[in-house]
């Protein structure tokens, strides 16, 4: 009589080791296929680096233009009562110290470009001409506070600019911008050389070799404001202007007083503005540049999980007799989907890797093209290829649960 054999067949185990080393030769079969499938990944993630490294370093660059001079700066505009038929000034003639008067002003004046339309320039009294002075096309005409001069922050070639003397008795005396003091052959200010305007002359006492505030004047013939009105009348197109420098972080409040300062009885006549608060500006580019952006890598990754999810199929159906061959050898379901399953990762992984370099060195060469300083945040770039293998992971399920489903038996008839 036969003996019985009592001997329990053990369930198969799949190491881990082997798993990876299967999964990597399901890979490296087809090469050329696995890198397309890669691709959808690398591009999403790639994207998402990039994007949010950009923004990030459009963020600093924002923080490094919004300097302490456009952070103190307050410009007042005159808009008058909005009747065409109202030529008067409203600043009143003791603007600056009004202004003055609110905590934190540093310096202040009111300044306008004089209409001076087919005024002729000239460094003698019948000497060649500059050329018109309208439109931009010549010299222009400044009219200025000496307060003004000094908010503008310039800094003197040679010689002086005009102060309240000149300024309380109307002398006609004037500073040059470089471009303008160039432009009339004037270079020295020993002889007390004049330019006439139409034939009027006013003293050079100064040049100013650059601006801070205000680069335009250095095209002008500045003259102060008093001067002007006596000679040219109050200015009508374009009306004028004060510029207020602040002392730090004090921008904000003089704004909010400055229409009253000047004009308690018309506050209304002055248009105020403030320099922008560089946070809530970086978030606002940091936001449109996000929301534009991200989008775009998250249809590439969307792609890209699709990608993976279908080669990953196809591979699972062309495979199949493999499939059954395992399965008659004694491989478990859960061993064929981790197979494929892990593939997929893998191929997801890999994708989030390349991305993510890919991502970061697109941040650095922007930042060296345009000479800016690459911003990268580790809480960004770190995790990223994390993303590559979830969406890996999520496009490899399906085809791994196809691939658990097939019969050993209808595998081998295939």
């Amino acid at each position: 009589m036969p003996r019985r054999c009592d001997r329990v067949v053990e369930p198969s185990r799949l190491r881990g080791a082997d798993l990876v080393a299967e999964a990597l030769a399901g890979i490296l079969q087809r090469p050329a296929r696995s890198v397309l499938t890669m691709l959808g990944a690398i591009l999403g993630i790639g994207s998402f680096v990039a994007v949010l490294g950009l923004t990030a370093t459009a963020g600093g660059q924002i923080d490094r233009r919004f300097t302490v001079l456009a952070a103190t700066e307050v410009t007042v505009d005159d808009v008058g009562t909005g009747d065409h038929l109202d030529t008067a000034i409203s600043f009143p003639p003791d603007a600056g110290t009004r202004i003055h008067a609110v905590t934190g002003v540093v310096a202040a004046g009111v300044w306008w470009p004089v209409p001076t339309r087919g005024v002729r320039v000239t460094t003698g009294p019948a000497g060649p001409a500059s050329g018109p002075t309208d439109d931009g096309a010549g010299l222009t005409l400044m009219a200025a506070d000496p307060g003004a001069l000094v908010a503008m922050r310039p800094r003197m070639r040679t010689g002086r600019l005009f102060d309240g003397f000149h300024q309380s008795r109307a002398e006609r005396v004037a500073v040059l911008g470089r471009a303008a003091a160039t432009r009339l052959g004037l270079t020295r200010l020993d002889a007390a050389p004049a330019v006439f305007v139409d034939g009027t002359p006013f003293t050079v006492i100064g040049i100013i070799d650059d601006l801070r505030r205000q680069p335009e004047a250095l095209l002008s013939i500045v003259i102060p404001s008093t001067t002007a009105l006596a000679d040219y009348g109050p200015p009508v197109e374009p009306r004028a202007r004060m510029l207020i420098e602040t002392r730090l972080g004090a921008a904000q409040v003089v704004a909010a007083q400055a229409a009253v300062a000047l004009r308690p009885d018309a506050p209304g006549r002055f248009k105020v503005t403030a320099p922008p608060d560089p946070k809530s500006l970086r978030n606002t580019v940091a936001g449109d540049l996000n929301a534009l952006f991200l989008l775009l890598a998250g249809i590439s990754l969307a792609v890209g999980a699709i990608g993976i999810a279908n080669t990953t199929l196809v591979a699972v159906l062309e495979r199949t007799g493999e499939i059954g061959l395992r399965r008659s050898l004694g491989a478990r379901r859960r061993h064929v989907a981790a197979q494929f399953l892990t593939e997929s990762t893998v191929l997801g992984t890999l994708g989030g890797l390349i991305g993510t370099s890919v991502g970061v060195v697109t941040v650095v060469l922007v930042a060296l093209a345009r000479h800016w300083t690459a911003t990268l945040e580790p809480a960004t770039v770190l995790p990223a290829p994390l993303a590559g293998t979830v969406v890996g992971l999520v496009a490899g399920l399906y085809p791994a649960l196809r691939a658990a489903r097939i019969e050993p038996a209808e595998a081998l008839r295939r």
